[in-house]
């Protein structure tokens, strides 16, 4: 009954708490300026919000922001060892401003990325200044689009978010992580693939709002001559006269004379600019690494591990090695920190086969039980054996010194205790053994 009691007297509701002491929380014009729309959000450039440029960008973000990125030590052979909990680490994996979490984050520099070429990772809040420092810890960063290029600076464009809007400020190259587009000569080029897609699909944008506009683009041959204002004024009236047809009618339909001959211009042109258009939408997917099966999600796992090889994992190492580049001093790198992308081999097994795929890492000692229900999704188990690196299928051997330096390959006994009592052997059959054996081996030295 206590505890119930304390919960209503603690209890806190947003409208009742506003209602009771208006003073309390600010009002909506004293926490500055505000948005019909998130003004934080990714706007791409003009042309490529209209395309199906649009949805690779989207797929393949998604796909990178999918695999973790830490901030975590590493032994001298670069293998991992444990995470860092650091500012930066929460950065790209918990939250990495007050909008962003740290997968919106990524997926927001990867679309970024795609649009621009190369973008900018600012570091916000520090927990040290910079540029006099280089031990400092990134408490909040954002994603920026480099307007000017210097010799050891950039101009970039980030939000603030402390005003609302998006502000440029000029930093040294070695306090942002510069991140380039490792497939720009496909997508950002001049005269690259998707550059040609968009031009393309723009020739068949216009075309289509030129069919669809309306007009009709007829040219009526009257049966005379058309030279006198007599014969002008005619052909004015007809015209009206078959307008009027036209529009009042409630499919359009209008008659004309025997003698007359319409012709209409806007009949669909025959152009190659769709044959164009699906040649180069099949070759940018091939430069890419992409099929129709992994944009609509039935691709195999043999497909998808050439999608994630060949595009997915450019772009995770580009930006993980920036941030390792910029944000981890040489003395930090010789310590061991390191930003890696550890990508989850097991979220492309179908579950058929993972219990095959479990049974053999536990049997060769690579993952421990817990270690299997944790990548299934199970809590982890408190026996203990359920933690230790052992094959299920093998009694545990005892640990005994091996006879003449050679290790024995079979499980031991246990060793002997000292409560334990050996039964003693008769005397006679002692003597009977040492017989037997003296005879055996005379009869084999008179044998030879």
């Amino acid at each position: 009954m206590a505890r119930f009691r304390d919960r209503i007297a603690h209890a806190w509701n947003a409208f009742v708490f506003q209602d009771q002491n208006p003073g309390k929380l600010p009002a909506a014009a004293d926490v500055g300026v505000s948005y019909t729309h998130r003004p934080d959000r990714i706007r791409y450039r003009f042309g490529n919000d209209k395309t199906i440029v649009t949805s690779i960008y989207t797929r393949m973000s998604i796909d990178v922001a999918a695999v973790p990125i830490k901030h975590v030590r590493v032994d001298e052979n670069n293998q991992y060892q444990s995470t860092i909990a650091s500012g930066l680490n929460d950065c790209i994996t918990v939250q990495a401003n007050v909008d962003q979490s740290g997968r919106q984050f990524i997926q927001d520099a990867v679309q970024t990325l795609f649009d621009e070429g190369v973008i900018a990772i600012l570091p916000v809040d520090t927990t040290a200044n910079p540029i006099s420092t280089g031990g400092y810890d990134v408490n909040s960063m954002r994603v920026g689009r480099i307007t000017q290029w210097f010799p050891q600076h950039v101009r970039i464009r980030a939000y603030n978010e402390l005003i609302g809007t998006h502000q440029e400020v000029v930093m040294p190259k070695s306090m942002v992580a510069i991140v380039e587009n490792p497939l720009y000569a496909v997508m950002n080029e001049t005269n690259s693939t998707l550059q040609r897609l968009l031009r393309k699909l723009g020739f068949l944008d216009a075309v289509d709002e030129q069919s669809a506009s309306g007009n009709l683009d007829l040219i009526i041959q009257l049966p005379y001559v058309i030279k006198t204002e007599t014969r002008r004024a005619e052909a004015k009236k007809r015209l009206t006269e078959i307008e009027a047809q036209l529009k009042g009618s409630q499919y359009g339909i209008a008659y004309t004379d025997g003698t007359e001959k319409i012709t209409q211009l806007n009949r669909p042109a025959e152009n190659n600019l769709m044959g164009q258009i699906e040649y180069l939408t099949n070759m940018l997917y091939g430069q890419l690494g992409i099929t129709d099966a992994v944009m609509n999600g039935t691709a195999d796992e043999p497909t998808m591990i050439n999608y994630y090889n060949r595009s997915i994992e450019p772009v995770l190492a580009a930006i993980a090695d920036a941030m390792k580049r910029s944000f981890l001093t040489k003395t930090a790198r010789t310590q061991g920190q390191s930003i890696v992308y550890i990508r989850n081999p097991f979220l492309l097994v179908p579950v058929k086969d993972l219990a095959e795929i479990a049974d053999k890492m536990r049997r060769n000692e690579v993952l421990t039980a817990n270690d299997m229900r944790a990548i299934i999704g199970f809590p982890p188990t408190s026996d203990p054996n359920a933690n230790k690196l052992q094959n299920p299928n093998i009694p545990v051997a005892y640990s005994t010194p091996p006879a003449n330096g050679v290790a024995l390959s079979r499980p031991m006994l246990p060793p002997k205790t000292s409560d334990q009592q050996v039964p003693a052997i008769p005397a006679g059959l002692v003597n009977k053994a040492q017989l037997a054996i003296t005879q055996g081996v005379k009869s084999q030295n008179g044998s030879t």
